[in-house]
């Protein structure tokens, strides 16, 4: 099953992907996905059904919270010349940052000029997991949906030399179009991840090359802190960031950034730079 959250004639409602068309189903409008997770609702169809293009898709999801996980992929560490971890590298995003397909990727050049793009594969958690081991873990996945990681490198790499404000500006965390249940994805370590800018290739890599497996990631998070239903951990990125290009290559205002998960769906973006002026001294 294919869950998108859709605005049609002004109202947003819940509805099932199932090829063009959009069922809604019968959930009250009020109630946001994570919501109605920790509720354990039963998607159901209900008489209306629109035309994909008659819709507007939404985020997915709100997390309660976004779990993030760095150098993921040992050629991306390779590209960015980071060492490779030897445990799960994990950081926050802030769920403000979230936004669907379609809207813009915004940024103020007065506080960063180098904004990447990082296709990865997001994990929405199902069911409240403290202590699961790994052989479980994916019982607690409800399903999976396309992220991009937007990251300011300079605020990063090169004025912070930390993640959480480089990765959590407003509009730095796409996700979407849907999300595919766990029933839909057997194996999430035989998905093929592909960004394009503008239509060209940037990254062209496989879940299966993934230092930690979803499975080992879940496993290793509920150890930490609680997973809760509506919760996304995002699962790290294989390699063609601009960072790792040479000449370094960024998002600039105008681009249009895709990226396509095998078995998921297409997440596009426009990308805006809100103002050119220099930074304060």
């Amino acid at each position: 099953m294919k869950l998108v959250t859709f605005t049609h004639n002004g109202r947003t409602q819940l509805g099932e992907l199932d090829g063009d068309t959009v069922h809604a189903l019968s959930v009250p409008d009020t109630l946001r996905m994570a919501e109605l997770l920790r509720r354990g609702f039963t998607p159901t169809r209900v008489s209306q059904r629109y035309p994909l293009e008659k819709v507007t898709l939404r985020a997915p999801l709100h997390p309660g919270k976004i779990i993030a996980v760095g150098r993921n992929y040992a050629a991306h560490a390779a590209e960015t010349g980071s060492d490779l971890p030897t445990a799960p590298l994990i950081f926050a995003k802030f769920p403000s940052a979230v936004i669907g397909p379609g809207e813009a990727i915004t940024w103020d050049a007065s506080i960063t000029t180098e904004v990447d793009w990082e296709g990865e594969l997001g994990v929405v958690i199902g069911r409240t997991a403290r202590h699961v081991s790994e052989a479980d873990a994916l019982k607690y996945v409800f399903g999976y949906t396309v992220a991009n990681d937007v990251t300011a490198r300079d605020l990063q790499l090169r004025i912070d030399a930390q993640w959480t404000r480089a990765k959590s500006l407003d509009t730095f965390c796409p996700l979407g179009p849907c999300i595919v249940t766990r029933s839909e994805i057997p194996d999430p370590q035989a998905l093929t991840i592909t960004t394009t800018v503008n239509d060209q290739t940037m990254q062209h890599g496989s879940t299966a090359d993934m230092v930690f497996s979803v499975a080992h990631l879940v496993s290793y998070c509920s150890r930490m802190f609680t997973l809760e239903p509506g919760d996304l951990i995002l699962t790290g990125t294989p390699p063609g960031v601009g960072e790792g290009m040479d000449p370094k290559t960024y998002l600039k205002d105008g681009d249009v950034v895709s990226v396509t998960i095998s078995g998921i769906g297409t997440l596009t973006n426009p990308c805006r730079a809100l103002t050119a002026d220099p930074p304060a001294s």
